[in-house]
């Protein structure tokens, strides 16, 4: 019995005493393909992703370690080019993601669905096209989403709703279409969706405007240039049928002078 109470004494001090592994190969592979999937960039070339993590120190490059896990990527402004790997996924101890101000192409990975971890997503100012993918919802801590400045199209997603602690959501400036749904728009002010020339619905105006519709002041301009259009040519043809009457009765009175003159 004494033994065995020293063993497992023994066991917890030497657990305890030697430190944790500080290499995660999850973390390992979101870099690793998370970076190749970037063209070359001077400021990644000579970065190797193997043990990216050792407790709270990072060798990489604008990633953030807690506990031997990457937690944090702020990759802002590092001129990336290029899509976003779906093996993103795989930093499943995620919490933010700022990949803002860099010349990333392609789409949303609908793979971010397993950071449920997620806080913060930025991925503004850069060329990010189609649509944005509903499953975001499913990241259900997020509470900034910055999508700005890209080209994404289609509908804002309704399921966007449900996130609870969602206090930032920023989608100006894209080729959005369609209405506004009711439980995203009521959160947010105008300035989240400006810039969305198909977007409609509050706060935005409650109607769609046509791609061919004019403006109110056009309208009011094209009302009042015909109405003056349609004055002077009224004018025109009364002055004309005037001068007409004018030069007729002339004639008959020519006329009638010309029958009382008596003959020589």
């Amino acid at each position: 019995m004494r033994t065995l109470t020293l063993l497992l004494i023994l066991t917890l001090t030497y657990t305890t005493i030697l430190p944790q592994t500080s290499q995660h190969p999850n973390d390992e592979s979101c870099l690793t393909h998370l970076f190749q999937s970037f063209k070359p960039n001077t400021n990644l070339k000579s970065t190797t992703f193997s043990n990216p993590c050792s407790d709270f120190t990072s060798n990489i490059p604008g990633a953030t370690c807690n506990n031997g896990r990457i937690y944090k990527l702020s990759l802002q402004n590092l001129n990336l080019v290029g899509p976003i790997s779906p093996f993103i996924s795989n930093c499943t101890n995620l919490q933010s993601l700022d990949l803002s101000n860099n010349t990333i192409t392609g789409t949303i990975p609908v793979d971010f669905k397993y950071l449920v971890n997620l806080a913060v997503l930025n991925l503004s100012s850069n060329h990010i096209n189609g649509n944005i993918p509903p499953e975001l919802a499913n990241c259900n801590y997020l509470n900034v989403i910055d999508l700005h400045g890209n080209v994404l199209s289609g509908n804002i997603p309704f399921q966007l709703g449900s996130l609870v602690r969602l206090n930032v959501f920023d989608v100006s400036y894209n080729k959005l279409s369609g209405v506004i749904p009711e439980s995203v728009g009521r959160k947010f002010n105008v300035s989240s969706f400006v810039g969305n020339k198909g977007l409609y619905g509050y706060p935005l105006s409650s109607t769609r405007k046509s791609a061919g519709s004019l403006s109110v002041v056009a309208i009011v301009c094209v009302g009042l240039g015909s109405g003056l259009l349609s004055l002077v040519f009224s004018f025109s043809v009364v002055c004309v049928w005037l001068r007409l009457s004018d030069a007729k009765r002339e004639n008959e009175q020519q006329g009638k002078a010309r029958e009382l003159m008596p003959d020589y």
